[in-house]
């Protein structure tokens, strides 16, 4: 609290102090936007900053994890609990699904949107995946060729990070066919999220699976037992990647209203936001079910939290953007303009780049002990 308060203050004194910047003047001949000939879809600059950011610190607790000045509470836990690297691995998922979600907005809320076929969908979604999952295996070969330290509790002998990431498109493409008509494309997502969720949940309770994934013989079931983690927790995965395609339905499309108090967008951001956190609260083990948050497991509790962070931290980035950034305060009116100068060209670079900069970061290293 101390230090947030810290770093706060500055930010509070030059915004109450700084002088009202002059307005830009635009070019006689540029022609003024209109209504038809805006995009429905365009870039914005809070989901970048917030895109950025999630990787800016998921690339500096991953590199500062080796070192012992890395306070050992913000690294992953072994069964159960919730740290800084658990948020991490599942915003990361979170994140992907918001981008993915263009593809539906595309198709229902678009009217020149056209609609995609099954195949069509599965061969976009497969090559989506074959680069991540060779990325898979060639850090496998890496981490196995110079016996680099890992856990083995994290994702299994031979499962990494980048397969979970590999096989979530092809499934995807899959639950998008189901045909949702005139409904709404977010309760439709939510809906799944919460099938694949709680449907998984149910699994690990009544099966024992929950039980063998956590203190089981890894050998008992050959290569599915060895990485067991992996495999079973690549279902809560695909349920926060749904997720995050649900909140992707309403935050992508175009807000037409400058005024904050008077917007749509953040009414239905707030509502989403509190549902989350309401599911959250409720299925957690201290006010509601008892369910304990397990990244390991990646279950019902833990993709509730990841999904009720992510839309509360995207609601935060608006509101920053709309109260402290808008025309009026920067001076800014072409939109494009607006955009760079909202957004920092680091964090820009690494939205636009986050899978080769994860990449990059995550490749094993010799550990300077």
């Amino acid at each position: 609290m101390l230090l947030n308060m810290l770093v706060l203050s500055p930010a509070v004194l030059i915004y109450f102090t700084k002088p009202k910047p002059p307005k830009i003047a635009r070019p006689k001949n540029a022609a003024r936007d209109s209504e038809k000939g805006r995009d429905p879809l365009p870039k914005k600059a809070f989901l970048t900053v917030y895109r950025g950011s999630m990787m800016v610190i998921t690339c500096a607790a991953i590199l500062a994890v080796d070192f012992h000045v890395f306070p050992r509470r913000f690294a992953k836990v072994e069964n159960w609990g919730t740290s800084l690297m658990d948020l991490g691995v599942g915003s990361f998922v979170f994140s992907s699904g918001l981008v993915s979600s263009r593809t539906v907005v595309k198709q229902y809320l678009v009217p020149t949107g056209r609609s995609v076929s099954f195949l069509e969908r599965m061969k976009i979604s497969m090559r989506s995946s074959l680069p991540l999952l060779v990325l898979g295996f060639v850090r496998l070969a890496i981490v196995k060729g110079v016996d680099y330290a890992e856990h083995v509790t994290e994702y299994g002998v031979h499962w990494n990070f980048f397969f979970t990431l590999g096989f979530l498109p092809p499934f995807v493409a899959l639950l998008q066919s189901i045909p949702i008509g005139n409904r709404n494309p977010t309760v439709i997502y939510m809906l799944l999220t919460l099938l694949v969720a709680g449907g998984y949940q149910i699994i690990l309770k009544t099966t024992g699976l929950e039980e063998y994934v956590l203190v089981g013989d890894r050998h008992k079931y050959g290569l599915l037992g060895m990485n067991k983690e992996g495999a079973s927790s690549f279902a809560g995965y695909l349920a926060i990647f749904l997720a995050a395609m649900s909140s992707g339905t309403y935050i992508l499309p175009r807000d037409n209203t400058s005024d904050p108090k008077r917007s749509k967008t953040l009414k239905t951001m707030l509502g989403w936001a509190a549902f989350w956190i309401v599911a959250f609260i409720g299925c957690n083990e201290y006010q509601g079910l008892g369910i304990g948050v397990s990244r390991r497991l990646a279950n019902l509790s833990y993709v509730l939290w990841v999904a009720a962070f992510n839309t509360s931290q995207i609601v935060a980035f608006y509101l920053v953007e709309r109260l402290l950034l808008s025309k009026r305060q920067t001076g800014v009116n072409d939109e494009k303009e607006a955009y760079r100068f909202n957004v920092p060209k680091v964090l820009d670079a690494f939205n636009r780049n986050g899978l080769a900069v994860f990449l990059a970061v995550s490749a094993p290293a010799f550990s300077p002990d």
